[in-house]
């Protein structure tokens, strides 16, 4: 698999979870219990408090910023800004909240839920993508361009 690929695959997942989180605001109290927000911020939405969705949308931005410089860094979108190093530090997050499963699972008294466990491996998996993606296409993310075909 290519450098190409993989990013375009991490754009896309990160936008999914962006509008996902688009989706958890619209689908209420219930929606953030099932996607593990926590029962402090499903009661807030039930009180029609703003600060879930506020907390929600801004994570949903992120998610979208991410995924654009995903495609950027696949040659779908113009070059974004610190193109390299924005792909190094989303990459970098990502896998460091997938390995945050690692001392749950062997340093911690409190057992691990599955969502905590899923979740962990998904985020692993978008880690994965924009990391190896990254790699791959590293000299075609050059400032002045290069070869996005790698």
């Amino acid at each position: 698999m290519n450098g190409r690929i993989l990013l375009i695959v991490g754009g896309w997942m990160s936008a999914a979870a962006s509008f996902l989180h688009i989706a958890v605001i619209v689908g209420g109290p219930d929606w953030y219990r099932f996607f593990g927000a926590g029962e402090q911020m499903a009661r807030m939405a039930e009180r029609g408090d703003a600060y879930p969705a506020i907390v929600t949308t801004l994570i949903a931005l992120i998610l979208a910023i991410w995924a654009a410089y995903a495609f950027s860094g696949a040659g779908l979108i113009r070059r974004l800004p610190l193109l390299r190093t924005g792909l190094i530090t989303i990459s970098a997050i990502y896998l460091l909240r997938g390995l945050i499963l690692v001392p749950i699972l062997f340093l911690s008294d409190v057992p691990a839920t599955p969502f905590t466990i899923w979740s962990s491996l998904i985020v692993l998996a978008y880690g994965f993508a924009y990391a190896a993606g990254t790699w791959l296409s590293w000299p075609a993310l050059r400032p002045n361009g290069g070869s996005i075909a790698t």
